[in-house]
């Protein structure tokens, strides 16, 4: 049976749940402080209940049933990036991004909100991420969308504007989408190229399958390159991620199970992933589906086997030749590969050892670029006030790209590069290594080179959220 505020037994009584997921991890926060100065939230705004250790003290209190579930209340525990930069200098190992997803669960669940909202969330958490043929077809009518011309007439009309709720923004997001033919996954099994390694398989994740396909394919290309045999497990589809970070705890462990079922089939030695938001989430399986008495010691075994892609790869030299990518670059650290899984030296380790290539730090490297899973279609306005503060460091690096390791990341600082009228580069990580590896002379023909942020693609000029700088492309 689930517990919620309301129902939750008096102080000290019993164990700390929302929504039936334990919070009993408020407790191991000692109120230092020492969170604030690395929240971007509190950063931004200066008030304590939008910073970890305020919105604790409130799950606390929820759970105890010393609070209701008031709109102030749902107003700072949404205004929560989850991007966990609080559990990286926590000194009581706080584990701040459970108690968040069981705070939003707990929101869902009490205020799911009006029709149109439980039916946009039906429509995407429910819909389409768990069903790969659905999604697809998602893309090819974002695809005519785009390739019509709708989406430019409706732009510059202002049409755009006319959408309820956070639609222009989730329009204003919206990547040009590949052709049909270019979506395709990469082969069932890629061989590897020399001494072999490992057998690994391959996460192709929901929307980087259908929007960053082509950081798939490359991601087979490198791994062959270092001696992995790649398989790609059939049937696969969304890990849960989304879901978990957005409240949808019961979807979320139905993908989980799915997930675990279909990669076990594949008898891989590790299980790699290009996303950081899947990688943070895929590595806490065990946790999640800890009271499972079917799968638990599965969810264990399946998490203990996930690597992230810069984690993975660094834990051997890369494998020559590689040729020189001369270019300037920064990285970026996306919060569930930084923060998530403590993974910072690796992707620069793998960059240093490009020839030609030249890396200078980012400031604030490690702090969220406001994208995280869906908070800025969810949360717009601190959206972008995080974008601007990140696109401002980029530029003061003078680079020519950055370099980042999130489909989300990627999607963000270049909507924030191009309203700054900039011609930066958003890479993905795994774009330098395949151009390192010729892999820009291995691509088909057809094959799409996604996040490169060229100015030709124009992705038009929506009404911007309040803050963000006017545009000077004359799409109005």
């Amino acid at each position: 049976m689930e517990t919620t505020a309301h129902e939750s037994l008096p102080v000290g009584a019993g164990p700390l749940t929302l929504h039936g997921l334990s919070v009993e991890g408020v407790n191991q926060c000692v109120h230092c402080g020492l969170c604030l100065a690395y929240c971007p939230t509190f950063s931004e705004l200066g008030t304590e209940m939008d910073s970890p250790r305020g919105r604790i003290f409130l799950i606390k209190s929820l759970a105890e049933g010393r609070m209701s579930l008031g709109d102030s209340t749902v107003r700072h525990l949404s205004l929560c990036l989850d991007c966990r930069a609080c559990e990286t200098v926590c000194p009581a190992g706080v584990p701040y991004g459970r108690l968040i997803e069981a705070a939003k669960a707990e929101i869902e669940h009490r205020q799911p909100g009006g029709p149109v909202r439980r039916l946009f969330r039906w429509l995407n958490f429910g819909l389409l991420l768990g069903h790969p043929r659905l999604l697809a077809l998602a893309a090819s009518g974002a695809r005519f969308y785009q390739a019509s011309g709708l989406q430019r007439l409706a732009r510059r009309t202002g049409l755009i504007r006319l959408l309820p709720g956070t639609l222009p923004a989730w329009d204003a997001l919206l990547p040009p989408v590949p052709a049909k033919s270019e979506r395709v996954p990469p082969p069932s099994v890629t061989p590897a190229e020399g001494p072999r390694r490992a057998r690994v398989a391959l996460l192709t994740g929901c929307i980087q399958s259908v929007i960053f396909g082509a950081h798939n394919h490359a991601t087979a290309r490198v791994l062959a390159k270092n001696g992995c045999d790649v398989v790609v497990p059939e049937g696969q589809g969304c890990c849960g991620a989304l879901n978990a970070h957005g409240g949808d705890h019961a979807r979320a462990v139905a993908m989980a199970r799915t997930t675990i079922e279909t990669f076990e089939r594949a008898r891989a030695d590790v299980v790699v992933v290009n996303t950081s938001g899947c990688g943070a989430h895929m590595k806490a399986y065990g946790h999640l589906l800890a009271d499972d008495r079917v799968y638990a010691e599965r969810a264990g075994r399946f998490a203990a086997s996930v690597r992230d892609l810069a984690e993975f790869l660094a834990s051997e030299p890369l494998r020559g030749p590689l040729s020189p990518v001369p270019l300037t670059c920064t990285y970026h650290d996306p919060c569930h590969v930084v923060h998530g899984q403590k993974i910072k030296s690796e992707p620069r380790q793998l960059l240093a050892q490009i020839p030609g290539l030249r890396i200078v730090e980012l400031n604030e490297s490690d702090w969220c670029c406001g994208s995280a899973g869906i908070y800025n279609l969810t949360q717009p306005e601190m959206a972008t006030r995080l974008l601007h503060r990140k696109v401002g460091h980029v530029l003061a690096t003078g680079a020519e790209a950055v370099v980042t390791a999130n489909p989300g990341c990627i999607l963000q600082i270049q909507a924030g590069l191009e309203a700054h009228n900039a011609t930066v580069r958003v890479m993905h990580l795994v774009e330098i290594l395949d151009r390192a590896y010729g892999g820009e002379r291995e691509r088909s023909r057809g094959e799409p080179e996604r996040s490169r942020g060229e100015p030709e693609r124009s992705r038009g000029e929506p009404e911007r959220s309040r803050g963000e700088p006017e545009r000077s492309r004359g799409e109005r």
